[in-house]
């Protein structure tokens, strides 16, 4: 009895080495290849820039640390400019200041 002009699917029809024998089945099992090993390919490539974009990550945070160090040796320098300015305008009064005779 057929339902539809249709036949029921066979023990064949699972057999995994009937599968790559079929010229319809080899067809999807090769365009599934293909687009299995284009996955492949895509993921590869992703790993890859992945890889690069941790490099750079560290050679700038490497940068950002340099610069952190850059800043708070010229901060140091600038309190002690600035503390040595002051005191130099606070000399200068008096190295103008009339001597005073003893």
């Amino acid at each position: 009895m057929c339902y539809g002009g249709e036949r029921f699917p066979s023990k064949e029809d699972f057999d995994v080495n009937t599968l790559t024998t079929r010229p319809t089945t080899r067809l999807i099992i090769t365009q599934n290849e293909v687009v299995v090993e284009n996955l492949r390919d895509r993921l590869a490539e992703t790993e890859a820039r992945l890889e690069q974009a941790r490099a750079r990550e560290a050679q700038l945070s490497r940068q950002l640390e340099e610069m952190k160090r850059f800043v708070s040796v010229m901060e140091i320098l600038e309190t002690y400019l600035k503390r040595r300015y002051t005191e130099q305008q606070d000399q200068l009064p008096r190295l103008y200041s009339p001597v005073s005779a003893k």
